[in-house]
């Protein structure tokens, strides 16, 4: 059988380096593509003398005639994926989403690929149905400062199915809810590595609001086993990736506490605008179509990526940690 090809787009990223790794573990060619406007050549530096792997810094928003040869995959994974990262670059943000997911298309149809999107909870707002299944059509403030990242991503799906339907392009999407594991950016915003750094820095743990609303973590490795699965299922449905375990923000933040064995104190804050009170994924369709689930207790995930995160600290590798 030949060698397969993946193209990961996004492959700098958090979540794409992840997915570069298991392509490769499978024994795939895999080509990384990103801008490194977010993602950081630290997270593929242990694929500098891979053979399999090479690396193309590049802008989706431009055409990828580049990327010559045969593909058998494109994975998207392209895209600001955090609130600060997002804020800061809101038209990035918009045009990686439209622009750049129809670049990623026109690659997948040319080479007769598969085609995944990375999408995202996001697309359910702040939720009026909980938990939240695929065939929630969600609750999105759509001209909220969140919109450009919220809406790039309903369009991205938009267009997804659109050139399923009309162009025959083999097409899935993942609607990723919250993720967490080691090569996260401790700077990012998000609230895992945000109540991790400060913890181990000693600082206080910011809350936001009054720490009540939810959140469903799932681990790296598991989110990466999910999507690599509904790459080779027949589905065209968006599916959710992500864990039933929902907990609060005040007890993640007292957890994180505990388990670095600080002492800080919480402060909290107001609550950021259109930020949703609930989020858990049903994942009925990913348990029938994938027969898959996570496996990674959330304590063991967590004290993995704290572990990372100490490490990092410790040897004053601040500019590694930050991305």
């Amino acid at each position: 059988m030949a060698e397969q090809r993946a193209v990961v787009l996004g492959a700098a990223g958090f979540i794409g380096s992840h997915l570069c790794d298991r392509f490769l573990g499978e024994g795939w060619r895999v080509t990384g593509v990103d801008s490194l406007i977010t993602g950081t050549l630290r997270n593929l530096e242990h694929l500098r003398r891979e053979p399999r792997f090479d690396f193309l810094r590049a802008d989706i928003c431009d055409p990828l005639d580049a990327l010559a040869g045969p593909v058998d995959a494109v994975l998207d994974f392209a895209s600001p994926a955090s609130p600060v990262d997002y804020l800061k670059h809101p038209f990035e943000t918009l045009h990686v989403g439209s622009i750049g997911v129809e670049n990623a298309l026109k690659l997948a149809k040319r080479s007769g690929a598969r085609f995944l999107l990375s999408s995202t909870s996001e697309v359910y707002g702040d939720p009026l149905e909980h938990p939240q299944r695929e065939s929630y059509w969600g609750n999105v403030n759509p001209i909220g400062p969140r919109a450009v990242y919220d809406e790039a991503k309903r369009f991205a799906e938009a267009i997804t199915m659109a050139y399923r339907r009309y162009e025959r392009v083999d097409t899935r999407i993942a609607r990723i809810f919250n993720t967490y594991g080691p090569r996260m950016r401790l700077d990012d915003g998000r609230v895992v590595p945000t109540f991790a750094g400060q913890a181990l820095r000693g600082e206080p743990i910011t809350v936001y609001g009054d720490g009540s609303q939810t959140r469903s973590f799932c681990y790296v490795d598991d989110n990466v086993e999910c999507i690599f699965r509904l790459l080779h299922a027949s589905t065209g449905e968006p599916v959710n990736v992500g864990t039933p375990h929902e907990m609060s923000m005040l007890e993640l933040a007292k957890w994180v506490r505990e388990a670095v064995g600080s002492k800080v104190e919480l402060v909290f804050q107001p609550l950021p605008q259109d930020d949703p009170r609930v989020r858990r994924p049903d994942i009925s369709r990913a348990r029938e179509l994938l027969g898959w689930e996570p496996r990674v207790p959330f304590d063991e995930g967590m004290r993995r990526t704290i572990a990372w995160f100490k490490e990092r600290i410790e040897r004053g590798d601040l500019a590694a940690a930050a991305g």
